[in-house]
């Protein structure tokens, strides 16, 4: 399979050290993207490896997150790692772009936590990104029925979307947290947005406080301050 490379992590999976596992490929082309080098890159890695390196990092962590790139399009390779680390006790977590809900539905009993991007209202998939929402939502609206912990989350990016935007994704989505992220202008695809600032905390916590309306459970996640709870 293709991978880019591992981590440690405190934060990726909340409350849980973990080890990250970064899988190349995908299908979107976001011009805010900050791992561009997965898109296309990645190294080829036998499954057995990366069995090792779980194994390796046991003692450090209590969980594995599968992340990218897009895992789902390894889907394969991704359910077998899943259910590897299930055999060794430990939780699973994977960060998806949803945009393949029959993967979903075939992993959904191994993972424990998902992490679903919810780029932009899913009315506008088709003009901004060229894909049609109907497929995100239909991987929300399968997680949202299971025993998965779901995040759906946002990056607001400054010029790409509007504070409107965010409150509309609130009112269309259904999980148990939602987080609002912070673009970053440091890793890019498009050099273009390297010259968008990014938001200030005080005005994503703005944005939040008014998507609160919506969700229960809103937190931001920011360079400055982390993750806050709204």
């Amino acid at each position: 399979m293709k991978i880019g490379d591992y981590s440690i992590s405190t934060v990726d999976f909340p409350g849980t050290p973990s080890l990250v596992i970064f899988l190349a490929g995908c299908p979107f082309r976001c011009p805010y993207c900050h791992n561009p080098e997965l898109i296309n890159g990645g190294k080829n890695t036998p499954l057995n490896n990366i069995y090792k390196k779980i194994l390796q990092s046991k003692d450090l962590v209590d969980a594995i997150v599968i992340s990218g790139g897009e895992p789902l399009l390894q889907i394969d390779e991704t359910e077998k790692i899943l259910e590897f680390a299930k055999s060794q006790n430990l939780k699973t977590k994977l960060d998806t772009n949803g945009y393949q809900p029959k993967h979903i539905n075939r992993i959904k009993k191994l993972v424990d936590y998902v992490a679903l991007d919810v780029k932009v209202p899913f009315e506008k998939y088709e003009r901004i990104f060229g894909f049609d929402g109907s497929r995100v939502r239909e991987t929300m609206n399968i997680l949202s029925k299971s025993k998965v912990f779901l995040e759906c989350r946002t990056t607001y990016v400054p010029g790409l979307l509007k504070p409107e935007d965010i409150i509309s994704i609130a009112s269309q989505i259904q999980c148990d947290l939602y987080v609002i992220q912070q673009f970053r202008n440091n890793m890019v695809l498009d050099p273009k947005f390297k010259n968008v600032n990014p938001p200030s905390p005080s005005i994503l916590k703005d944005i939040a406080k008014k998507a609160k309306k919506y969700c229960e459970n809103v937190k931001i996640r920011t360079q400055e301050f982390g993750e806050e709870k709204i």
